[in-house]
């Protein structure tokens, strides 16, 4: 699979049993949603996480992780994810849609394991 084989919007087809990809990359991971068929024509989705580490002689190398998704659980597992990921934004607030100022606030808050260190003053 190459880069060029994918549309402006990331998205490519495919022939044989892969029918189409949607790469996702996030910070070091890259997230594979590749829909398949099986022989008998039916689709299902893998998802594959890929991760690039460095190996000892500096070769690199990808630790994948790959999830099975088939037609009859696309809406059991959308629900699920859908309530963890409202539970998170709400007990939660720190994360990518929050501004700077905001995270420091909050980990201002946070329990002393570190020596808190305010920039500003040195």
């Amino acid at each position: 699979m190459y880069y060029e084989d994918f549309d402006h919007a990331g998205f490519q087809e495919r022939n044989g049993d892969d029918v189409y990809s949607k790469p996702v990359r996030a910070g070091k991971r890259t997230y594979f949603f590749d829909v398949k068929a099986t022989k008998g024509n039916d689709y299902y989705l893998t998802i594959t996480e890929s991760k690039r580490r460095i190996e000892h002689d500096g070769r690199y190398v990808y630790d994948k992780h790959k999830i099975f998704l088939y037609k009859e659980d696309f809406d059991k597992f959308a629900d699920g994810l859908q309530e963890v990921v409202n539970f998170i934004r709400e007990r939660c607030p720190a994360g990518p849609d929050t501004q700077p100022e905001s995270r420091h606030e909050t980990s201002a808050q946070a329990p002393d394991s570190f020596s808190q260190v305010d920039f500003e003053e040195l």
